[in-house]
């Protein structure tokens, strides 16, 4: 299982029904899961029941199918909650590792976060408190019996194995809202919850191989095999929480003035002179042609106009060392962080180099390669 995430495009898959507008979606991967895991339960369902043939693996795809009904209740509780609280579920799938709930967004408050992914590890306690009861009221050696007790523990074992305090789980999104709500930032939240799912990681590896060892004893191969696809799966999770987090956060802090080179703006009619004379005496380092209307309608090419001699350039245009800046590649010089990045986003559709414009007045000349160089700094 892994924690609320936000939405992203729609996964493949096929669509079995629909909960609050959103889609309940069976990964192909699922197909995968349900296969082994009855060929891995049909022993113990022929040992405990003493069926044969057939019937076993009928019984341990029952158990599948409950085990998985199980998940999707703990995704369901998500979603409700999420949009008891404002965010609309995008969708609820159910995949190899278990299931996931995608939203429109992130949570818009470490309260709403922490109570979004408690929820899925309480629902699966109350549904094992139920297998529980109705366990006690039939015979633990039949079939029921013995589907009720299965689901009861694996439902504990959901609930608990989720509330681990390290990033993709749901303990580490409770994590991720605490140190949010302590530092009042989200993203020191994710980091820090993504490095405590690293430690989760190795400690389960650790226990699965090292532990067995350090008693004397020989590792269960089995119980290796299980445990290292487990870790490998958090350490990949709370790998890419860790670099989310760090991105994010890089994001957030962006500005025009820690990307862009100092610039200005001159008549598109001045000469290669005058521009840079122009550019020097206010300290830029890029000099921006303006149309008759203002617009930034081309930057000049510093190696360009170096090779320009001086004794010419006073009558060389500037038009003749410049790059074309097509309609739109211009920014807002007074935008930060997410809205940045939107802004850049849509003006480099056309071009990698952007103006930056504050007033009317042009501030900054924008590379894309810098702003990726920063983010990812």
């Amino acid at each position: 299982m892994s924690s609320p995430r936000p939405s992203s495009p729609r996964t493949k898959g096929w669509v079995v029904g629909h909960v609050v507008g959103a889609p309940i979606i069976l990964a192909p991967s699922w197909l995968v899961a349900a296969l082994v895991l009855t060929l891995v339960f049909a022993p113990s369902v022929r040992a405990r029941s003493g069926e044969s043939g057939p019937a076993v693996y009928l019984v341990a795809l029952a158990f599948v199918v409950l085990l998985f009904g199980s998940v999707l209740v703990h995704e369901l509780a998500h979603g409700l909650m999420a949009r008891a609280r404002g965010q609309q579920p995008h969708e609820f799938v159910l995949t190899l590792w278990g299931g996931h709930t995608s939203f429109g967004g992130a949570a818009p408050t470490p309260a709403t976060s922490a109570l979004v992914a408690a929820v899925g590890p309480l629902a699966n306690l109350i549904l094992a408190g139920g297998f529980l009861a109705a366990a006690q009221v039939v015979d633990p050696w039949s079939i029921g019996g013995l589907l009720l007790f299965s689901g009861a523990i694996s439902n504990g074992f959901v609930a608990v194995f989720n509330l681990i305090p390290g990033l993709p789980l749901d303990g580490g999104r409770v994590l991720e809202a605490a140190v949010w709500a302590v530092t009042k930032n989200r993203h020191t939240g994710t980091v820090a919850a993504g490095w405590s799912g690293r430690v989760v990681a190795v400690l389960l590896f650790a226990w699965a191989l090292v532990w067995p060892l350090v008693q004397g004893t020989q590792p269960d191969l089995v119980n290796v095999v299980w445990t290292v696809f487990i870790a490998a799966f958090l350490w990949a999770g709370a790998t890419a929480s860790v670099r989310s987090g760090r991105t994010q956060r890089a994001v957030h802090g962006l500005t025009v003035q820690a990307v862009a080179s100092p610039a200005v703006g001159v008549p598109y009619t001045d000469s290669v002179a005058h521009a840079g004379a122009t550019a020097a005496a206010v300290g830029a380092h890029e000099v921006v042609l303006l149309s008759p209307d203002g617009r930034p309608a081309a930057y000049v090419d510093r190696a360009a106009a170096a090779a320009v001699p001086a004794d010419v350039a006073g009558s060389t245009p500037v038009t003749s060392v410049a790059v074309t800046l097509p309609f739109g590649a211009v920014v807002d010089g007074s935008l930060a962080g997410g809205p940045l990045i939107a802004a850049l986003s849509e003006a480099t559709r056309t071009s990698p180099v952007v103006a930056a414009m504050v007033d009317g007045r042009v501030v900054g000349l924008i590379r894309a390669a810098d702003v990726i160089a920063a983010i990812r700094t």
